[in-house]
């Protein structure tokens, strides 16, 4: 009886973006989250945070394949923004 190798399925993550505004990060490095995992990374540029995001769910679903803990599957991402008036933003 032959023996076929398992077929690997690749996983594809939502990734948000999100520029990051803190005086100790550089101009120019963005936030990259990914929402089905709940992890957050960095990178400099839109690149290297995905490729930071990359490396950062790889070694993530490593480690829970490692210790037999369930890896959340790839779902759907959807974004949107919402508006807060200027007046919600004033100290009372």
């Amino acid at each position: 009886m032959q023996r076929f190798p398992r077929k690997l399925v690749d996983m594809n993550y939502g990734i948000v973006f999100e520029p990051v505004d803190d005086p100790g990060f550089p101009e120019g490095w963005f936030y990259a989250h990914i929402p089905a995992l709940g992890v957050t990374t960095q990178g400099e540029g839109l690149d290297g945070a995905k490729r930071a995001a990359q490396e950062l769910a790889s070694l993530w679903i490593a480690e829970k394949k490692a210790n037999s803990e369930p890896v959340p599957q790839p779902s759907s991402s959807f974004f949107s923004t919402i508006e807060i008036p200027d007046d919600a933003l004033q100290c009372a």
